[in-house]
C-alpha cells in the first residue's frame, strides 16, 4: 500500500519532509478495523510530530480520516465490511496518511450520512476535544442546564474552536470568542459566537466593554502560556479554565488560588493511549455528532479543501497549518 511518511525533523516545503514509500498492507485483528482510507484532515499534532520525529524507517502521519471498512478483527462487535466510518485514532499507532489504516472500533463511528468522505473526516479530532474539553473538563451541561453562563474560547477560528463554539451553543451558553482577521471574525459569527474579541489587543478591557468582566468558563485553544495572566484575571469566582496546548514554562497556579478556580488539560488521546475502561466514549460522542451533523445542527468546519492525498499536496498542507492564517480545518480527499 502507499504510505506517506517523515524520518527526520525537516521544515514542510523540504521535498524529503514527507515522502511517498510502499509498505504491506496490515490485517485486523482483535478489536481493530482496517479502513481503506478515502480523506484525511490536517492538524497541529501533525506538524508538531514531523517537526520531532527521528526514525529512520518512517513514521506514518495523520489523526483524522474517513474510509471504508475492508476488514474486520476477531472481537469487533459494531461495524462489518462496507461500513463508511470517521475517526481520529490514536497517536501511538500509524496515521492516517496510508491507503490502510488499523483504528479501534471503540473510537470509530459512522460517517455522518450526508457528508462526502472529505467533509466527514474534517471533524474527528476537534469533535473529540472540544467534546471532551466543554463537557467533561469543564463540566458544561450540555442539554442546557448551564444555558445563559459564559464561555470564552480562545482560538475561536481553529478547528477545535470551530466545533466548541458549536457545542457551547447547542448548551445554551453565551460565547465569546477570539479572533482577529476580519475573515477568521466572520467565520466564527457564523458559527454562532455571540460575540468577538481580538486576541491581539488587551482582552480583560474589551470584555468589560460587552458586559462581561468575568466569565464562567474558558476554553484556551491556542497558547496557554500567554493568556494564563488575563485568564487568572477573567475568570469567575469558582469558574473553571481548559487547555490543550502544552506550557513552554511552569505557569503560576498561586494565580488561580484566590477564586478557587479549576484548570484542567484536555488530551483527546489519553483514553486510547491508556486504554482506558471508557475509551468507547469518543467513539460514541462521534457517533451522536453524525446525528447532528445530518440534521444540520452542526455546520461544516472545512476551510480548504486539497483534491488528491500525496506527499505534495501533504506538504502543502503543513505549510497551511504552520502559516497561523488556516481559518476552519484543511482536507485532502481521495489518493492521487
Amino acid at each position: 500500500m502507499k504510505a506517506i511518511v517523515t524520518t527526520r525533523p525537516l521544515p514542510a516545503l523540504e521535498p524529503d519532509s514527507l515522502i511517498e514509500i510502499e509498505r504491506p498492507r496490515p490485517k485486523a485483528s482483535g478489536r481493530d478495523l482496517l479502513v481503506r482510507v478515502e480523506a484525511v484532515a490536517i492538524n497541529p499534532v501533525d506538524t508538531k510530530v514531523r517537526a520531532s520525529v527521528a526514525n529512520v524507517d518512517g513514521v506514518i502521519l495523520g489523526w483524522d480520516a474517513a474510509g471504508v471498512v475492508e476488514e474486520v478483527g476477531p472481537d469487533v462487535t459494531g461495524f462489518q465490511r462496507g461500513d463508511e466510518v470517521y475517526y481520529a485514532g490514536d497517536i501511538t499507532r500509524p496515521g492516517s496518511n496510508a491507503e490502510y489504516q488499523l483504528v479501534d472500533e471503540r473510537i470509530t463511528a459512522r460517517k455522518p450520512r450526508t457528508l462526502s468522505f472529505a467533509d466527514a473526516a474534517a471533524y474527528p479530532l476537534v469533535t473529540i476535544t472540544a467534546w471532551e474539553a466543554l463537557y467533561e473538563r469543564l463540566g458544561i451541561d450540555r442539554h442546557g442546564a448551564d444555558a445563559g453562563k459564559s464561555l470564552l474560547i480562545i482560538g475561536g477560528a481553529g478547528g477545535v474552536g470551530s466545533m466548541a463554539i458549536q457545542l457551547a451553543r447547542l448548551a445554551g451558553l453565551a460565547v465569546i470568542a477570539t479572533a482577529s482577521r476580519q475573515a477568521s471574525r466572520d467565520w466564527v459569527l457564523s458559527l454562532g459566537a455571540t460575540h468577538v474579541v481580538n486576541h491581539g489587543e488587551f482582552l480583560a478591557g474589551q470584555l468589560a466593554k460587552i458586559g462581561f468582566p468575568e466569565v464562567d468558563f474558558i476554553a484556551n485553544f491556542n497558547n496557554t502560556d500567554f493568556y494564563w495572566g488575563v485568564m487568572a484575571e477573567v475568570i469567575k469566582p469558582l469558574g473553571k479554565i481548559v487547555g490543550i496546548v502544552e506550557t513552554a514554562s511552569p505557569v503560576d497556579l498561586e494565580l488561580l488560588k484566590a477564586k478557587s478556580a479549576t484548570f484542567a488539560w484536555e488530551f483527546m488521546f489519553t483514553r486510547s493511549k491508556f486504554q482506558t475502561p471508557d475509551m468507547g466514549a469518543q467513539g460514541r460522542l462521534l457517533e451522536e455528532t453524525a446525528g447532528l451533523i445530518d440534521i444540520g445542527r452542526i455546520k461544516s468546519i472545512v476551510g480548504e479543501r486539497l483534491e488528491g492525498i500525496s506527499a505534495d499536496n501533504l506538504r502543502k498542507a503543513h505549510q497551511r497549518a504552520e502559516s497561523g492564517a488556516l481559518v476552519g480545518k484543511l482536507v485532502l480527499g481521495g489518493w492521487a
